[in-house]
């Protein structure tokens, strides 16, 4: 029988919900490529709870103690004394989300003789240092697709936001005033704009689609090029990188997976390209942006305004300055965790847990690393590598 450790944020500050919003969320079985949704023998949840935090346990105990597996379900993430640490000497299984990584660095796969599955309740395995995970024959999943909406949702709010200078906004109703001219000092029209997407996959596509009924001019560099069908579906122009579309672009969106080729993407070089005054909107990995590049530019005037759910490390620093820095709607990193996520996401997870217990295939869509080497989505999105290096700096998010 095998211990899953399993990492989850922690529980809402008043405790968990006794009453939810809505009664019901729309079921989603098949997305826009055709892959089906996650499709578990069963489950143990209600569709819609809050399933990602610590009390939610994503719907697994029930079904993992049935088969006499042990379960440990945590928030205590961090440092050498934190539980995960203490627990993982002798996991088999480790679960952890974007939005709270566990992050497996070499070191700690070093001290899990036993690991065997680095399993992601959501999509994004930059957490797990993957060139380690290749060298050990650890197999790497996560669920891929089950929040690309969600995302892709998040990202057009954060554009409109950024660009109508929303939230300011927002702050004088509830100072309450009522001051026109400090709300539109900095409130623009979307519409007319140049919009480019650094990586059009599922997320990058998906906001592209959402975009085009903006009146928007739209733009996409990628390695793997969309079909020409679907550029002029969408009246997109591809760029062959990343340097000759920000040139040209009002808001860039960042929707590309962190690896070696793209931490600090944007760095001091890569702002200065972009036109004084652009937007960056970023969903995908705090560590894409170099993070004091940012606030630079920022301040300067040179970007007008920058968003984002992402940091780096996760949770970010209480002296993070993202959180100070001027122009900016950043959010803890939610995009991709909303309740009706939570329930594809928590299925996903299950799903392929009953393929790994059962010794049954995982989805090829699944598959980030397998058999040694980069595998299914992983071959087509990722670099091997590591990108998890400085990631111990998230202790200080409690420690201080």
């Amino acid at each position: 029988m095998a211990k899953v450790l399993c990492v989850l944020y922690d529980d809402p500050v008043g405790g968990m919900p006794k009453k939810y919003a809505r009664d019901d969320i729309p079921a989603i079985t098949r997305y826009h490529d055709g892959q089906t949704a996650p499709t578990p023998e069963a489950i143990d949840f209600t569709p819609g709870q809050l399933l990602g935090s610590v009390s939610g346990e994503l719907g697994l105990r029930r079904f993992l103690e049935s088969q006499g597996h042990t379960l440990v379900v945590t928030s205590d993430k961090d440092g050498p004394n934190s539980v995960f640490e203490r627990e993982l000497h002798d996991a088999e299984v480790v679960i952890s989300q974007p939005f709270w990584p566990a992050y497996l660095t070499a070191e700690r796969i070093a001290k899990a003789p036993k690991l065997k599955l680095a399993l992601t309740a959501g999509i994004g395995s930059d957490h797990v240092d993957l060139q380690a995970a290749i060298e050990r024959g650890i197999t790497v999943a996560e669920v891929t697709y089950c929040n690309s909406i969600s995302v892709a949702e998040h990202v057009v709010m954060m554009i409109l936001s950024q660009v109508r200078n929303y939230l300011p906004s927002h702050e004088w109703v509830k100072q309450g005033g009522w001051n026109i001219a400090d709300c539109v000092e900095r409130a623009y029209d979307l519409e007319g704009m140049h919009v480019g997407t650094v990586a059009a996959g599922r997320i990058g596509a998906a906001v592209l689609r959402r975009l085009k009924a903006f009146d928007v001019k739209l733009h996409y560099t990628d390695r793997h090029r969309l079909p020409a069908d679907v550029e002029r579906e969408l009246g997109a122009t591809w760029h062959p990188d990343v340097e000759s579309m920000v040139k040209v672009c009002d808001v860039v969106t960042i929707n590309c997976p962190l690896h070696p080729e793209t931490e600090h993407l944007f760095d001091e070089k890569m702002i200065a390209k972009m036109k004084r005054g652009a937007y960056i909107i970023n969903t995908a990995r705090g560590k894409i942006c170099d993070r004091d590049a940012i606030v630079r530019a920022l301040e300067s005037g040179q970007l007008a305004g920058y968003a984002g759910d992402v940091w780096f490390p996760q949770p970010a620093p209480r002296d993070h300055p993202w959180r100070t820095m001027p122009h900016q709607g950043m959010t803890p990193h939610t995009s991709g965790t909303t309740l009706s996520a939570q329930t594809r996401y928590a299925a996903g997870t299950r799903e392929i847990l009953e393929c790994w217990f059962e010794k049954r295939p995982i989805r090829d869509e699944y598959l980030i690393v397998d058999g040694g080497q980069l595998a299914g989505v992983g071959a087509h999105s990722y670099s091997a590598g590591n990108a998890t290096k400085g990631s111990e700096e998230a202790s200080r998010f409690k420690a201080a």
